[in-house]
């Protein structure tokens, strides 16, 4: 599978002048030879010197010293350095984008569109959902106001004299070892620095509704999506908390609180499920005879009405991102969804939480790679 993908991202990327770097462990010797069996000057092997697993920041910083050894070697440096994970499907217009915006920011991000699994179109799609919303309209808004654009680990590219700067700061590795989201600290580090995250959404074909993006699967099961958000929350909300602080401007202090909001949301959401079983409850109570009070109180009702107004224009807003991206049964879908969305979420802020604040070393959890259906052996 490996080895199908990067065939298929070095035809998409076809030629020009750019190298594609591909990290792997010396205990996986079946990756190491899927990526040995291509036979291409634009394709780099790299080993780290230790077994894996590792954290994705361990790998990154590895290949980061073979490109600047490749560098070396050429007498000349690369312009950007492009962040995809294996599974990744990568658009054909994504390096001319890139080389055209080259030099303008710190970085450049574009819109993650995860794909469609016929398969898992309730766990897998509420993925799909969350990110039409987040790279339609929050990073959008989130670049407006000034603040730092976290990137996505994926569908960027970052300015090699910037990436060089961060790395001249941490001893030589621009990605932190230690951290689950590297990607998004990185963003951060980049505003720290006074640099730009350019958030860019450009149609793929003129009148199109499709944008240049990254596209592949997320996890299809209930326990994979909770792992992966888990470890979402726990580098973001929890260890993001400790490692990069409080900092900035009003717009940049509130997007850090609503990165962080992870663990009191969920909190929430079981609150509000348990009123809502409970109320149930009662009427159902009520409607069979038993005595219950129901005596009204006017400000919470009033309250609970505002409330219901909000839920209604966030459910909107979700159905309309999807929609835009995915066509009318997704965003129909993206509805009922959010039910799932939210499951996910609170079982994932637990188990964020357990893992954060467990004695010991601390434990991470290894995203489950999901590739295109025609790609699975």
């Amino acid at each position: 599978m490996i080895g199908d993908m990067l065939r298929t991202t070095l035809a998409r990327y076809g030629e020009g002048d750019y190298l594609l770097l591909v990290g792997h462990y010396p205990n996986d010797p079946l990756t190491a030879a899927a990526i040995a069996a291509i036979d291409d000057p634009r394709l780099r092997r790299v080993a780290l010197p230790h077994p894996g697993p590792t954290t994705k920041a361990d790998c990154l910083n590895h290949l980061y010293d073979a490109l600047v050894a490749e560098g070396a070697r050429r007498g000349s440096a690369a312009r950007a350095v492009v962040l995809h994970d294996a599974e990744d499907v990568v658009h054909p217009l994504e390096l001319p984008l890139f080389a055209a915006l080259a030099g303008r920011g710190g970085a450049i991000q574009l819109p993650v569109v995860p794909l469609i699994d016929r398969d898992s179109r309730w766990i897998g799609g509420h993925f799909c959902d969350e990110f039409a919303e987040a790279h339609g309209k929050e990073l959008v808004v989130r670049e407006a106001v000034g603040a730092s654009v976290p990137l996505a680990g994926v569908g960027c590219a970052i300015d090699r004299a910037a990436l060089g700067r961060i790395a001249a700061m941490q001893g030589g590795c621009p990605f932190d070892a230690d951290s689950q989201t590297e990607d998004y600290e990185l963003g951060l580090k980049l505003g720290q620095l006074g640099l730009r995250t350019l958030f860019v959404r450009i149609p793929a074909v003129a009148g199109s509704p499709a944008v240049v993006a990254s596209r592949g699967h997320f996890p299809a099961s209930f326990d994979a999506a909770v792992r992966q958000k888990a470890r979402w929350i726990g580098g973001i909300a929890l260890a993001g908390w400790d490692r990069l602080g409080w900092r900035g401007g009003l717009g940049e202090r509130w997007m850090r609180l609503r990165d962080r909001r992870g663990p009191l949301a969920a909190l929430l959401l079981l609150a509000g499920y348990a009123a809502l079983l409970l109320y149930l409850q009662l009427w159902l109570a009520a409607r069979l005879g038993a005595p219950v009070d129901w005596r009204r109180d006017p400000l919470l009702e009033t309250l609970l009405l505002i409330n219901a107004v909000l839920l209604c224009w966030r459910v909107a807003m979700r159905a309309l991102f999807t929609g835009m991206t995915y066509g009318l049964a997704e965003g129909l879908r993206a509805i009922p969804r959010l039910v799932v969305g939210n499951s996910i979420a609170i079982l994932a802020a637990w188990r964020a939480l357990r893992l954060h604040f467990a004695p010991g070393p601390r434990r991470w959890d290894k995203t489950a790679h999901v590739y295109p259906r025609e790609y699975r052996a």
